[in-house]
This record gives C-alpha cells, structure tokens and sequence, in this order.
C-alpha cells in the first residue's frame, strides 16, 4: 500500500500539502489571523508608501489590523530603513492594486506572498531531509516537519508587516540547498549554489541585526569547497562567500543613526542598569555619570510617563555618544555577573516563537485580545520544557559538533562529501545558535528578545530535525550511499 501511495504522493510533497491546509487555514480562512502592530510596523509601511487607517480601537497592539492606505501622492518618507523585505511588499502591492484597490491595501496579499515562497521552502526542505528515500521513516519525518515549521508561532507573521517571514523563509531554503548540495540530490550543483547564496542574500539584508550573520554563513559555505568535481569552481565558491561579507558590512553600514541610538539606548536601559543591586555605582566606575542609573528599564519610545525624554541634551550629549559597543563590553567585562544573568534570561525566551505583547486575533472575531493555540504544540512544548539556562546552550552545541564531528572524520577518509557539508552546516549554525544571543543583549538589552533572538530557536530546530532525520536513517555517522527502496518492496 505504501508502495502505490509513495508512486504519488512523496514524503516533501505530503509535507507541502499538510502545511497548505494547516497554514492557508490560519491565514486566509475568516476569522483570519496573524500579528497586530507593537511599534515595528512604520519602517515597512512608510518605505513603501503604505499608511494606517482611522479605525475603531485605540490601541494597534491588541488586534490584527487588515487594511491599509496607499499613498496616492509622493511619499515624503523616502526609505525609512533599508531591507529587503521591500521586494515582497511590492510584490503584494503589484498584486493587491490588479486584484483589489489602488488606494486600499489588504494584508491578505503579503501574507499569500510569503505564502507561496513557504510552501516550495517546506517542499525543499523536507526533500532535503529524507532524500533519496521513500520509508516509513521517510514519512515521519516529513509530519515531523510539519510539526516543526508549520508552527502558527511562525506563520502568523506572514500577515503582519514584521520582518521575521523573509528570515524565516530564506533561512529555510538556504538550509534545504546545502543539505540537497550535500547528498548530490541534482546531476547539477549551481541551481542550489544560486539558490543558498541568493536566500542568504536577502535573509541577511531583511534586518540590520542580521549583518553579523554573515560570518556564520560563509563558514557554511566552506563546506561546498568539498563537492565532487569542483575545483576549477571553488573560486565561484570564494567569491560568494566574499558578496556574503560585503552584504553584512552594508548592511551594517546602512543603519541609520536613529535606529542606531535606539539600540545604543536600551542596551544600557533594558542591559547595563538591569542589576539586581544598585548599578550607579557601576556605571559611574566605567565613566557614566551616575545619575543616567535612574533610566533603569525606560524605553526610547515610551507608552506611557518617561524619566526623562530621549531628545534631551544630557541624553543626546552625554549617554548615547559614549555608551556604544565598546563601552558596553568593556561594562560587561568588568561585571560578568551580571552579563551571565542577562545570558540566562535571553536562554528562557529562546524557544519562545511566539510573539507575546501582540493580539493575534481581528477586531471582527469577537475575541478578547489574547494568543492563539491553534496548531502550537511544538512551540508551546519547547516553550515551557526547554532548559533556561546560557551553560546548556553551550553544552548542546559541544554535542552537535562533536557528533558531526564523527561524519566529518569518516567522510572525509572516504573522500565523501556529505558529512563534510554537513559539518559545516551544523557549525554554522550553532554559531548563530551562540553568538545571537550575546549580540541581542549587548546590542539592545532584554528588550523585544524574544524578536531579537528569533534566529536561534529556528536554527535549533533545524539541527533537531536534521538529528532526527539522520538517525532514522542511519546516516549519522555513516553517509556511504544507499540503495534507494521501500520497506514494503524488500
């Protein structure tokens, strides 16, 4: 029986399709869902000329708004921020103006923009994972994927104008290519050399907090200098991975100065002055005047009754030109205390997905502004089991890589090239898995971390079921090609 249904449906195939019913449902079914506006939305919206109707409810944080004005003079705004999230909203502007209104904007039509690159990610993705077999095992994994990557933690934010869905897409198709490289999936090995890079591009380039990425990604990349038959292209190889370096430093480059002096601002707000004792003392040791410890826990752009207003001259003269990067470090070196504690609190929210100061519901569904459960059990799960603690992220990854580390050894004496891609892969990864959470603390403090961190659990949860998938093949350590066959046609 599995035999007639494998000839039709395969195990990326299957996975596509529960992911279309499960995802299209939460997205497009009315009541529809997805993220409501914690601030973070005017960046996009300015940039391509969208702008917020008048509407009922005063505040934007507790219910999902659907529709959008679209500027029908010259948007004065010019550029806000730069990203590559752009490309997406005008495609969904391309679309929305033929299908529904010039003048009006329906979210509806973003979130089936990112809808459609999902689904050929999920399809990639899976393939990538149980390639070339067709088992029951096979099967599993593909539910497993589901399970994982159809999570509504990470697909309400298709119907939002936040960042994460370019991310999270690309991340996913960067992925699926070097594994697909790794197994010799294709006779040719430049679609999915294309295809990493580009993804990488554009994940890289959707937020200003991902240019350090760039790092991790081109230690990826050194895994494709091992493929067959590769030589005379590896300077191909080099190259990409110099245009992934230049896109970071650009990246980094194009902030502006205001997003600049947010970060600066609450990495001393919501990170330096968060010590359970008295931290003008401290600051006033590293050379801060001791009176800016009254910022404690202020925000740049407050909801309510501020200490003191950002734009102040004691602030703008005085704070923000001294506390940048350096000095925070220098802070924490001198207070490492205190740096472990904010490490331990950025390692609670870790497989925190779900974006939790947000109402996921519209105004329309008669629902109290409150989070969505529907298909969240592997977010909720990981939520509340995964150890809070910065010392076992460390230990986890000393695992994954010296158990790579084995397939790496053995491929490498066979001169295969899987585990050696592989290694890399996973390496790459626990890199971000590493770093992003030192860069969000030190960079903007525990504010928003759990948005800030989102590239740790989705690189998690890729190792994981990669590590799953491995094992359900046996191919952990011993990558030495398989004849492909089902278990019911032995």
């Amino acid at each position: 029986m599995l035999v007639k249904f494998s000839d039709y449906i395969s195990p990326a195939l299957l996975a596509t399709i529960l992911a279309a019913i499960i995802s299209g449902v939460l997205l497009f079914v009315s009541p529809i869902h997805g993220y409501a506006d914690n601030g973070d939305f005017y960046r996009a919206m300015l940039t391509n000329s969208i702008y917020r109707l008048p509407y009922d409810h005063t505040s934007t944080i507790d219910y999902v708004v659907t529709k959008f004005g679209i500027y029908q003079y010259f948007n004065e705004n010019g550029m806000i921020a730069f990203s590559s999230q752009t490309i997406f909203i005008q495609i969904a502007l391309f679309f929305n103006k033929i299908f529904y209104s010039t003048k009006f904007f329906d979210i509806r039509f973003l979130g089936a923009v990112y809808y459609v690159f999902y689904l050929g990610a999920i399809y990639l993705l899976t393939k990538s994972f149980v390639y070339p077999y067709k088992r029951v095992r096979s099967y599993m994994v593909a539910l497993l994927v589901v399970l994982v990557f159809a999570d509504s933690s990470f697909t309400l934010y298709f119907n939002s104008f936040f960042a994460e869905p370019v991310m999270y897409i690309f991340m996913l198709y960067g992925f699926a290519a070097i594994m697909l490289l790794a197994k010799g999936s294709y006779k040719r090995n430049w679609p999915m050399i294309t295809l990493f890079f580009v993804s990488i591009i554009l994940l890289i380039t959707d937020k200003s907090q991902n240019a350090p990425l760039a790092l991790s990604f081109s230690a990826v990349s050194i895994g494709m200098m091992f493929l067959p038959h590769f030589r005379a292209r590896r300077f191909a190889i080099m190259l990409g991975m110099f245009v992934l370096m230049g896109t970071g430093v650009f990246t980094y480059t194009a902030i502006k100065k205001e997003f600049n002096d947010v970060n600066q601002y609450q990495s001393f707000t919501h990170g330096v002055l968060m010590d359970t004792g008295d931290p003008s003392k401290k600051i006033e040791k590293q050379g801060m005047d001791e009176q800016f410890a009254l910022l404690r826990e202020e925000d740049y752009y407050p909801k309510t009754y501020t200490v003191i207003k950002v734009d102040n001259g004691v602030i703008q003269k005085k704070l923000l030109p001294n506390n940048g990067i350096g000095w925070t470090l220098k802070y924490y070196a001198h207070n490492p205390k205190q740096f472990g504690v904010l490490m331990d609190l950025a390692s609670q929210d870790i497989m925190i997905t779900q974006v939790k100061a947000v109402g996921d519901y519209i105004p329309s569904s008669h629902k109290p502004s409150k989070q969505l459960r529907y298909f969240t059990t592997y977010s909720q799960f990981m939520g509340a089991f995964f150890p809070g603690k910065f010392a076992f992220i460390i230990m986890l990854l000393i695992g994954l890589i010296s158990c790579y580390s084995v397939g790496l050894y053995m491929d490498l004496r066979e001169k295969r090239p899987h585990g050696v891609v592989r290694f890399f892969l996973v390496f790459g990864l626990c890199t971000i898995v590493f770093f992003v959470p030192i860069i969000a603390i030190v960079g903007d403090g525990d504010a928003d971390l759990a948005k800030h961190i989102f590239m740790t659990p989705l690189s998690l949860d890729l190792m994981f079921v990669l590590f799953i998938s491995d094992v359900l093949h046996h191919r952990l350590w011993d990558t030495s090609p398989r004849e492909e066959f089902l278990d019911e046609a032995k």
